[in-house]
């Protein structure tokens, strides 16, 4: 008997050009109800694993594995044995032999997870690391998917912290004919160099574009503007007076009229007055809480990815 598809999700970078894009257009198709009838997860069981807070991920997908067919366990900060001494990798071995996906957001790096998905019978997913929020960018683009009917040539403007949302984004946006990402911000706190020269290697295979700057003069035309919490969740910073280097980079009426018809995108939660205010967020432009609901629609995408479902396409080897 022929093993099933298991398929990892830790990094937008484990993924190849073909599997990015199949993800993207099939959440597109969930989004647009054109598959509501699909139950890749039938009989299968997925363990959702949250030490850190979420809203928007993990009842994505909670509700994506329900929806899907799929039967859920979920997992709080003090369940696993862990807690008591045993080693991931033990732990791992063991919730692959009754798993068939384990969705994690753990305390860790990207590492911890690189040693859950170390064995060949559950697939494991990276609900965001330190570094990485790898399925906040399938979201993203499967949000622009939805609104403009394509990604290739989309230009976004991301501002503030370059956190784990912005390392995926750089990854991802990169991958796509004719984009540009112009990230925005403040110095000391950028995207990482490493996310910075991997999303280089692949502009210049694009034809993207991808450039970091630490001000907001000059402002490029785009199609989107985007930004996240200068507090990243769970995070702190070490500089007390951090906000003063951020205070330049908040997106406001100003920000928006310098980009005119451009939509606004945030991956929540939101602080109305820090990153954005409320006249942006909740404004005729905004498109977050539609971001937000394709969080769910996205992550149906994946869970049917990870298991090997839905149509067969590029990306099934």
């Amino acid at each position: 008997m022929s093993r099933p598809i298991r398929r990892h999700l830790i990094s937008i970078d484990d993924l190849d050009v073909a599997s990015l894009h199949r993800i993207v257009r099939r959440g597109a198709d969930f989004a647009a109800g054109r598959c509501e009838d699909a139950r890749p997860l039938r009989d299968a069981v997925v363990g959702v694993l949250f030490r850190k807070t979420s809203t928007r991920t993990r009842t994505a997908f909670s509700a994506g594995t329900l929806r899907l067919g799929g039967r859920l366990i979920t997992y709080g900060p003090g369940d696993l044995q862990e807690n008591t001494g045993e080693t991931v990798e033990d732990t791992a071995a063991v919730l692959s032999r009754m798993l068939d996906v384990l969705v994690a957001r753990t305390a860790g790096t990207e590492a911890e997870l690189r040693a859950f998905a170390a064995q060949r019978r559950m697939a494991v997913v990276n609900a965001m690391s330190a570094a990485e929020h790898p399925t906040q960018a399938l979201t993203d683009l499967t949000t622009l998917l939805g609104r403009f009917g394509r990604i290739e040539g989309l230009r976004v403007l991301y501002v503030g912290e370059g956190n784990n949302t912005a390392s995926a984004l750089t990854l991802a946006l990169s991958r796509y004919p004719g984009t540009a990402l112009h990230l925005r911000t403040p110095a000391g706190y950028g995207v990482e160099r490493r996310y910075l020269d991997r999303a280089a290697e692949y502009a210049a295979g694009s034809g993207a574009l991808v450039e970091q700057r630490h001000d907001m003069a000059d402002l490029p035309e785009v199609d989107v503007v985007y930004t996240t919490r200068w507090q990243t969740t769970g995070t702190t910073k070490p500089d007390p007076d951090w906000r003063l280097a951020f205070e330049p980079f908040r997106v406001d009426k100003a920000v928006m009229e310098a980009v005119p018809g451009a939509l606004f995108m945030h991956d929540l939660p939101a602080h109305r007055g820090d990153e954005v205010t409320a006249e942006v967020l909740d404004g005729p432009l905004s498109i977050a809480f539609e971001q937000a609901e394709n969080k769910y629609h996205s992550a149906r995408a994946v869970l049917e990815w990870c298991v090997g479902g839905g149509p067969a396409g590029a990306g099934d080897a």
